[in-house]
Protein backbone atom coordinates (compact mmCIF):
# COMPACT_ATOMS: atom_id res chain seq x y z
CA UNK A 1 0.00 0.00 0.00
CA UNK A 2 1.14 3.31 -0.45
CA UNK A 3 2.07 5.91 2.05
CA UNK A 4 -0.15 8.67 2.01
CA UNK A 5 1.19 12.01 0.99
CA UNK A 6 2.40 14.13 3.92
CA UNK A 7 2.97 17.79 4.32
CA UNK A 8 6.25 19.12 3.19
CA UNK A 9 7.91 20.44 6.36
CA UNK A 10 8.72 23.85 7.28
CA UNK A 11 12.58 24.63 5.32
CA UNK A 12 14.03 27.82 5.46
CA UNK A 13 13.02 29.72 2.23
CA UNK A 14 13.75 32.03 -0.28
CA UNK A 15 14.52 34.81 1.42
CA UNK A 16 17.72 32.59 3.47
CA UNK A 17 19.08 31.84 0.26
CA UNK A 18 18.85 35.49 -1.62
CA UNK A 19 20.97 36.33 1.32
CA UNK A 20 23.27 33.43 1.20
CA UNK A 21 23.75 34.57 -2.54
CA UNK A 22 23.40 38.33 -2.44
CA UNK A 23 26.97 37.87 0.12
CA UNK A 24 28.38 35.49 -2.21
CA UNK A 25 28.03 38.05 -5.50
CA UNK A 26 29.40 40.86 -3.22
CA UNK A 27 32.14 38.77 -2.28
CA UNK A 28 32.92 37.49 -6.25
CA UNK A 29 32.76 41.35 -6.95
CA UNK A 30 35.37 42.50 -4.04
CA UNK A 31 37.77 39.29 -5.35
CA UNK A 32 37.43 40.49 -8.73
CA UNK A 33 38.72 44.08 -7.88
CA UNK A 34 41.17 43.26 -5.99
CA UNK A 35 42.43 40.40 -8.49
CA UNK A 36 42.22 44.03 -11.00
CA UNK A 37 43.98 45.78 -8.54
CA UNK A 38 46.92 43.25 -8.54
CA UNK A 39 47.21 42.68 -11.80
CA UNK A 40 47.78 46.20 -12.67
CA UNK A 41 51.09 46.06 -10.70
CA UNK A 42 50.58 49.29 -8.58
CA UNK A 43 52.05 49.85 -5.20
CA UNK A 44 49.68 48.58 -2.61
CA UNK A 45 47.11 51.70 -1.38
CA UNK A 46 44.07 52.53 0.39
CA UNK A 47 41.99 51.10 -2.56
CA UNK A 48 43.90 47.48 -2.60
CA UNK A 49 42.83 47.29 1.56
CA UNK A 50 39.13 48.17 0.94
CA UNK A 51 39.24 45.81 -1.35
CA UNK A 52 40.89 42.97 0.14
CA UNK A 53 38.92 43.75 3.24
CA UNK A 54 35.93 43.46 1.74
CA UNK A 55 36.72 40.65 -0.28
CA UNK A 56 37.49 38.81 3.26
CA UNK A 57 34.58 39.92 4.99
CA UNK A 58 31.74 39.00 2.47
CA UNK A 59 33.29 35.66 1.97
CA UNK A 60 33.08 35.37 5.51
CA UNK A 61 29.76 36.46 6.19
CA UNK A 62 28.60 34.18 3.11
CA UNK A 63 30.14 31.15 4.12
CA UNK A 64 28.43 31.85 7.96
CA UNK A 65 25.14 32.49 6.51
CA UNK A 66 25.19 29.26 4.16
CA UNK A 67 25.89 27.02 7.77
CA UNK A 68 23.14 28.99 8.71
CA UNK A 69 21.02 27.88 6.17
CA UNK A 70 22.32 23.95 6.03
CA UNK A 71 21.98 24.24 10.10
CA UNK A 72 17.89 25.37 9.80
CA UNK A 73 17.32 22.57 6.67
CA UNK A 74 18.50 19.97 8.55
CA UNK A 75 16.87 20.84 12.05
CA UNK A 76 13.53 21.16 10.13
CA UNK A 77 14.14 17.58 8.27
CA UNK A 78 14.79 16.47 12.11
CA UNK A 79 11.79 18.21 13.54
CA UNK A 80 9.42 16.57 10.43
CA UNK A 81 10.64 13.29 11.04
CA UNK A 82 10.21 13.83 14.89
CA UNK A 83 6.53 14.91 14.38
CA UNK A 84 5.86 11.75 11.90
CA UNK A 85 7.25 9.55 14.60
CA UNK A 86 5.33 11.09 17.38
CA UNK A 87 1.87 10.86 15.04
CA UNK A 88 3.03 6.80 14.10
CA UNK A 89 3.08 6.10 17.45
CA UNK A 90 0.04 7.98 18.85
CA UNK A 91 -2.07 6.43 16.20
CA UNK A 92 -0.32 2.71 16.85
CA UNK A 93 -1.10 3.07 20.10
CA UNK A 94 -5.00 4.16 19.81
CA UNK A 95 -5.39 1.24 17.19
CA UNK A 96 -3.86 -1.29 19.00
CA UNK A 97 -6.39 -0.17 22.13
CA UNK A 98 -8.75 -0.28 19.88
CA UNK A 99 -8.65 -3.14 18.04
CA UNK A 100 -7.34 -5.38 20.74
CA UNK A 101 -8.82 -8.56 21.88
CA UNK A 102 -7.87 -9.22 25.06
CA UNK A 103 -7.58 -5.87 27.86
CA UNK A 104 -4.26 -7.97 28.64
CA UNK A 105 -2.19 -7.37 25.55
CA UNK A 106 -2.17 -3.80 25.81
CA UNK A 107 -0.20 -1.72 28.15
CA UNK A 108 -1.77 1.11 28.66
CA UNK A 109 0.21 4.89 29.25
CA UNK A 110 0.75 5.92 32.51
CA UNK A 111 -1.83 8.11 34.37
CA UNK A 112 -1.72 10.43 37.23
CA UNK A 113 -3.16 8.57 40.00
CA UNK A 114 -2.52 5.07 40.22
CA UNK A 115 -5.21 3.28 42.75
CA UNK A 116 -4.07 3.45 46.58
CA UNK A 117 -1.81 6.57 46.08
CA UNK A 118 -4.25 9.05 47.31
CA UNK A 119 -6.87 8.49 49.67
CA UNK A 120 -10.82 8.94 49.51
CA UNK A 121 -10.68 12.51 51.27
CA UNK A 122 -7.28 13.56 50.14
CA UNK A 123 -7.96 16.59 47.13
CA UNK A 124 -6.55 16.81 43.53
CA UNK A 125 -3.45 18.89 44.65
CA UNK A 126 -2.34 17.98 48.43
CA UNK A 127 0.80 15.68 47.89
CA UNK A 128 1.46 12.26 49.85
CA UNK A 129 5.00 12.08 51.31
CA UNK A 130 6.57 8.41 50.96
CA UNK A 131 6.05 7.91 54.45
CA UNK A 132 2.68 8.19 54.65
CA UNK A 133 2.57 6.12 51.76
CA UNK A 134 4.46 3.60 53.41
CA UNK A 135 2.56 3.71 56.56
CA UNK A 136 -0.52 3.35 54.80
CA UNK A 137 -0.01 0.70 52.68
CA UNK A 138 1.49 -1.26 55.93
CA UNK A 139 -1.16 -0.60 58.18
CA UNK A 140 -1.10 -0.84 61.61
CA UNK A 141 1.80 -3.52 61.21
CA UNK A 142 4.66 -1.26 60.79
CA UNK A 143 3.92 0.02 64.52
Amino acid sequence: MAEPDRPVPHRPGAVSVFFVAKAAVFALGFWIWLLVLAVRGSEATGVHLIAATGAICTTLASVVLGARLALQRNAADRHAELKRLLVDISWNAFAAAGNAEHAGKVVPFPSASHDGERGPNRGGGERVSVLDRGDRNRGDRGR
